[in-house]
């Protein structure tokens, strides 16, 4: 199958389950994770979170009520879910979601002392938007 390395299975089944918010996938090595649709947008592999170089990645927060309200096919080779909150833009290859499912407890975790170390929370309530940037001028008109 396009798009997967010599060591990836191919994906046999994706299922989500909306009501506990699980995304479901099957591979054809027998393998089954069940993936959270918060740990799925935490860690999206878009641009925009991730940045364009290291150190650039933008925590996500706030994320723990997020559903997936679509999928749809990439090729085949990714799918692109469609959250909640309007995020759009990561493609979750098939080699992105079994190294996501693989690593799923060791990743969360990492995730949960970031959020921890930097003062936020999973909750979208306890994590008001910041200010928008103020735009040029000297500030007094």
């Amino acid at each position: 199958m396009a798009g997967l390395g010599n060591d990836i299975p191919a994906p046999t089944e994706i299922k989500l389950h909306q009501k506990s918010r699980v995304f479901e996938i099957a591979f054809d090595s027998g393998e089954r994770f069940e993936l959270p649709y918060e740990y799925l947008r935490v860690f999206t592999p878009s641009a925009e979170a991730r940045g364009h170089g290291p150190g650039q990645e933008v925590l996500q927060v706030g994320k723990r009520d997020v559903t997936i309200e679509r999928i749809e096919p990439v090729g085949n080779y990714a799918i692109k879910p469609v959250f909640s909150d309007g995020h759009d833009s990561g493609l979750y290859s098939w080699d992105m979601l079994y190294n996501l499912g693989r690593h799923r407890d060791e990743l969360w975790q990492t995730y949960l002392d970031r959020l921890q170390a930097e003062g936020k929370s999973r909750d979208p309530a306890d994590n008001p938007p910041a200010p928008p940037p103020v735009k040029g001028g000297c500030g007094h008109h």
